[in-house]
């Protein structure tokens, strides 16, 4: 029977009175995340007990903690069972704004990372709550990466995986690797007879309920107490089951009232065997667990499928690796951008063609686009930020705006052009008409955000990328529009006018 033990400890000053406590609740849990460990394997529940307050003593030490809470026994949710070897740590973080260290998250987790490494006995990996669940259901494992290895042998499995564990901790940004499953623990081992078995006129059936009965147990009554009921269970003593030797003296009765040792049907010995055994649809595999830090997913992917075939020799028929998480979702995700983003833009462009009516016009516009992303990937990789989901909505954002700005040019210089303008004219008075509100509209934006693509405080995270695209994004694609489309334009333009007065001629 698993059992759970949870233990809460706070470091931070205590609240007074419950309404202050409810108002800090979100402030204390807001910027948390989540150490998975494990523990040596057949660790008992006092030791288990020890080494979580251990590991919260450890974290405490830190200044931007607020609070640490242990879990052993079973996950956050009740649905899976865990052995005492598996910790959860949950931890809380003060303010940023609080923090006196000079330390980001990222920099904050990596100092956690190097104390817990020294500690003996402890393997841990970092991770976000929300994250977490989702990889967890994804890939099975809680990581960003996943390496999923098949194969029906468990010892070679379980030899392969420790051979690509040394591989892919050689790979810089890798961090938190390791196989995602208890080491194996010690087991005892009866392998029956049959042959023997029928010499002495017994059935397997008879060895599986002698080893049932003296170690395992076996209900032979119930009780009733009130209404509820309780199986009266029967175990032999403890001294005659605590050793291989013991076991094989267990006496198997034959059909003729014959005494039979269980070491003259049945080979007995102690042995080591895998704690769990994991299957997706229907196969055997080990999972590996992988985090990534300071190195993007696809450079990593090279590197690993490189070093990996250089390095470790498997059979391939029997075994196979498959990579899950991060890399699924991406793989599916640059499936459907390959459709999606080429619908979209080539919508867009029939939009722009339906309100300017020259195509040519509206392909130039579409021009916009690309410069605008570069300005928002320059902003993200000067300020060491990664392409995310809230990035890419900023993205989003930006092109709309890039685009409306355009728009507004071009179609004034448009009708400028309609009532008599010749085209120097007309470029020069349009730009200088809509100088004004495109900048002040770029301004609006970027002041708005801009403390938002500064901030450090709570959710900033999340909100310091989308700011940040859209803030030097539009910046950059306020000057295309302003000076660099009227320019294109006009030499657009102008080479055109000048290919109709041949054609007249």
């Amino acid at each position: 029977m698993f059992c759970r033990c949870i233990v809460c400890f706070l470091f931070h000053n205590q609240l007074a009175g419950n309404e202050h406590r409810r108002r800090n609740s979100f402030r204390l849990t807001a910027c948390s995340f989540h150490i998975r460990g494990l523990l040596p394997p057949g660790i008992s529940i006092e030791r288990s007990k020890e080494m979580g307050a251990e590991l919260r003593n450890k974290l405490g030490q830190f200044p931007e903690m607020s609070y640490v809470m242990t879990q052993v026994g079973r996950d956050d949710e009740g649905a899976e069972a865990f052995s005492l070897s598996h910790i959860e740590c949950g931890v809380g973080l003060k303010p940023y704004d609080s923090w006196t260290t000079g330390r980001n998250k990222a920099k904050l987790i990596e100092a956690m990372n190097d104390t817990l490494m020294t500690m003996p006995g402890y393997s841990v990996g970092f991770s976000q709550p929300i994250i977490d669940m989702v990889m967890d259901q994804i890939a099975g494992a809680h990581s960003d990466l996943a390496l999923k290895i098949y194969g029906e042998d468990i010892t070679e499995t379980r030899h392969i995986a420790d051979k690509v564990v040394n591989v892919i901790k050689q790979i810089p940004g890798a961090t938190d690797v390791a196989v995602d499953q208890e080491p194996p623990l010690p087991q005892l081992q009866i392998i029956a007879d049959r042959d023997r078995i029928a010499q002495y006129g017994l059935n397997v059936s008879d060895v599986a309920d002698l080893i049932e009965l003296a170690i395992g147990g076996k209900a032979i009554s119930q009780i009733f107490v009130g209404s509820k009921s309780y199986d009266v269970i029967c175990r032999f003593s403890q001294e005659t089951r605590n050793t291989p030797e013991r076991i094989g003296n267990l006496m198997l009765t034959s059909g003729t009232g014959a005494k039979i040792p269980l070491s003259q049907v049945a080979e007995i010995k102690l042995t080591t065997g895998a704690s769990t055994i994991s299957r997706e649809m229907n196969k055997r595999h080990l999972t590996i667990r992988v985090n990534l830090r300071g190195i993007d997913l696809t450079s990593f992917l090279q590197k690993a499928n490189r070093m990996i075939d250089d390095q470790v020799k498997y059979n391939h028929e029997d075994f196979h690796l498959k990579w899950a998480g991060q890399f699924e979702n991406q793989h599916r995700a640059y499936n459907r951008l390959g459709v999606v983003v080429p619908l979209a833009l080539g919508i867009m462009l029939l939009l722009l063609f339906a309100a300017l009516g020259k195509f040519r016009q509206a392909a130039l516009l579409m021009c916009i686009i690309p410069l605008a992303l570069f300005g928002g990937m320059l902003a993200l990789n000067v300020r060491g930020m990664t392409l995310n989901v809230s990035s890419a909505v900023g993205f989003i954002a930006l092109i709309g705006v890039a685009i409306q700005n355009g728009v507004i040019m071009i179609s004034h210089i448009n009708n400028l052009r309609e009532r008599g303008r010749d085209l120097r004219d007309a470029v020069v008075t349009g730009v200088r008409h809509r100088f004004r509100p495109i900048l002040m509209t770029a301004t609006v934006a970027v002041l708005g955000l801009l403390p938002a693509s500064l901030s450090t405080g709570i959710g900033s995270d999340v909100q310091r990328p989308l700011a940040t695209v859209i803030v030097y994004g539009l910046l950059f694609a306020t000057v295309v529009t302003l000076y660099i489309l009227p320019t294109l334009y006009y030499m657009m333009e102008k080479k055109e006018d000048k290919k109709d007065e041949n054609e007249k001629i």
